[in-house]
């Protein structure tokens, strides 16, 4: 596709992920905060500069967690490691590259992908540089790996396998792709015999981890409307995988949970989010692209509670943190809602700029990555 069309149709979703929700011609504004009684506080750690942070073309470079260490990389080719509960550095590398799809760890490497479509690998231990790799478009997704396979998603909708210890590719999956998409990527689940995606085209596959053989391919979102922007269904929010369930959720369509075996639908739920789905407590949170929080029973797809303060401020994904459901926004706030009815009963801004990049937890401990490139440890007091 002409790349003039992708950045057209970033900008398109953009606009309707701001305006969703608005009945006139002009596009209502983000809502305002309101002020609230907190019954937690939260407290800064630690905080780390990882240079510039995301740039200004939409990218959501992620940080990741592997064993003890925090990654986390900047669009113009930093990539920080960290000892995660001090924040203290471990290595850093400066790579001569604009970095588009980061940060993958795993099995020893540290990947990331860049917007002229290559994947680097480095060593986990040093940073030093194992093996490049070009693919077929830009990488907008953190390549993942299963120990034996990198995974890669490009652009373009393809999947490619490259050996871990070589590059040299394994296989590649191909797919057609719709004449407008929302611009990003799903992030692959990648198991040891298993490889799960979210397509453009509301599809999501399985294939096959060493050969890249399809197992199944099912459709979560139908199309609707007569115009192509009406019609995006991407699935760009990372994939959940629980047990034998897989979930996931489409632009403008529906939250569902598949069979991972088999792929056959276990149940469907009106929705429509291109940043995932978060997990925990036996609920799956979602961030609507009009900015609606909301809790759905896992098993039994039952709403369980609803919030609306946060309308059209461009949530990033929800993630489960202690006992409560954290998001974050485009100011740079981060929003803690209690699990049992999504009440608001924390803020704390962490970085003017905003915030795109999930949040990631694990303990007590919240890791939040700014826009301007400050990745920020939180607890709660």
């Amino acid at each position: 596709m002409n790349l003039k069309f992708r950045y057209l149709a970033m900008a398109l979703a953009t606009a309707l992920v701001v305006g969703c929700g608005s009945s006139g011609k002009k596009e209502l504004p983000p809502a305002e905060l309101e002020k609230f009684t907190a019954e937690q506080k939260f407290e800064r750690s630690w905080k780390r500069n990882i240079g510039v942070g995301q740039g200004k073309l939409f990218t959501q470079l992620s940080p990741a967690l592997d064993g003890l260490t925090l990654y986390a990389a900047d669009v113009k080719g930093r990539i920080v490691a960290m000892d995660r509960d001090t924040g203290e550095v471990n290595w850093q590398v400066k790579l001569d590259e604009r970095l588009s799809g980061a940060v993958g760890a795993g099995g020893g490497r540290v990947m990331v992908g860049t917007l002229d479509g290559e994947v680097i690998v480095l060593a986990e231990d040093d940073g030093s540089e194992l093996w490049r790799a070009q693919v077929s478009s830009e990488v907008l997704a953190p390549p993942q790996t299963n120990g034996d396979v990198v995974v890669v998603q490009t652009q373009d909708d393809k999947l490619t396998a490259l050996d871990i210890s070589t590059g040299e590719q394994r296989w590649i999956y191909e797919s057609s792709l719709p004449v407008l998409t929302v611009r990003g990527h799903s992030t692959p689940v990648v198991s040891l015999r298993s490889v799960y995606a979210g397509l453009a085209s509301g599809r999501v596959v399985a294939l096959a981890a060493d050969s890249g053989l399809p197992l199944w391919e099912q459709r979560v979102a139908q199309p609707q409307g007569r115009s192509e922007l009406e019609r995006m269904v991407d699935i760009d929010g990372d994939l959940l995988l629980q047990d034998d369930t897989l979930y996931v959720v489409s632009f403008q369509g529906v939250m569902a949970a598949l069979n991972a075996e088999t792929g056959a639908p276990l149940w469907q739920y009106p929705a429509s989010s291109h940043v995932g789905l978060g997990e925990g407590f036996g609920s799956l949170y979602v961030s609507h692209a009009d900015g609606t929080v909301e809790a759905v029973d896992r098993n039994r797809a039952q709403p369980l509670w609803t919030n609306e303060d946060l309308l059209r401020r461009n949530l990033t994904a929800p993630v489960a943190f202690s006992s409560f459901v954290a998001v974050a926004d485009f100011e740079g706030y981060v929003h803690l809602l209690a699990q049992t009815d999504g009440r608001l009963v924390a803020r704390i801004r962490v970085d003017s700029k905003g915030v795109r990049a999930a949040p990631i937890a694990i303990g007590d401990t919240l890791y939040v990555y700014g826009n301007s490139g400050d990745l920020v440890a939180l607890k709660l007091q």
